[in-house]
């Protein structure tokens, strides 16, 4: 069983979809520290700036999950949906509902994004696992995958630093790289507002397999 571990990005670029369509599982990292400066919470726009979630001020090692939205954050978040009218009522009713709950607000655009590309690839979160507290970084992903029982492990290319193939051997467990993206879109925000649908799926269609990492 193939599986990938992800932070919950807010429209990734189309390698994190592809990411999640060529595993069984994909799991939510939910469950490690809110990275201030990374695509948890944003996503770029196109001629640049960020359209970012209003959240509420947080300690600095606030975990993913315990996020919270800032008050009037539905307020907020209408003033700067309408601010790009490229969006369109579809897409612009699709991201407007908040909730109470800010990873469910991003895995629930995930799906839905998932829905519209025709990926089946059922979405977990970490913190639902009951993880090892004390595991960290490669402990905890390898954690995950016992945890589900999977013996392969897929990241995107930038993992490659950060993963040793030999540690992920001794438990048990192939680790494969997805190749890295030279593709037109930074967010799929603008894309699923801008192009058709199928030439999105035609776009992940032709994005290589992932690749076993050599021990």
């Amino acid at each position: 069983m193939r599986l990938a571990v992800m932070q919950p990005y807010l429209y990734p670029y189309p390698l994190y979809f592809h990411l999640i369509a060529s595993v069984d599982r994909f799991v939510v990292f939910d469950c490690v520290q809110f990275p201030r400066r990374g695509r948890v919470h944003r996503a770029p726009l196109p001629g640049g700036g960020w359209l970012t979630l209003p959240l509420a001020p947080q300690p600095r090692d606030t975990t993913i999950q315990a996020l919270r939205f800032a008050d009037a954050a539905q307020r907020l978040w209408s003033d700067r949906l309408a601010a790009l009218p490229w969006l369109g009522p579809e897409l612009t009713a699709r991201l407007a509902p908040l909730g109470a709950d800010v990873t469910g607000y991003l895995v629930d655009q995930l799906r839905g994004v998932c829905a519209r590309l025709g990926i089946t690839t059922p979405l977990l979160r970490s913190s639902a696992l009951d993880l090892p507290r004390a595991a960290r970084g490669t402990d905890r992903v390898i954690a995950a995958a016992r945890t589900l029982g999977a013996d392969h492990y897929v990241n995107l290319p930038g993992g490659r630093p950060l993963y040793d193939p030999a540690t992920f051997a001794a438990a048990g467990l192939e680790l494969s790289f997805l190749a890295p993206y030279a593709g037109p879109h930074a967010s799929l925000l603008h894309a699923l507002a801008t192009q058709p649908v199928a030439a999105l799926q035609d776009e992940l269609a032709r994005l290589p397999a992932p690749e076993r990492a050599l021990l």
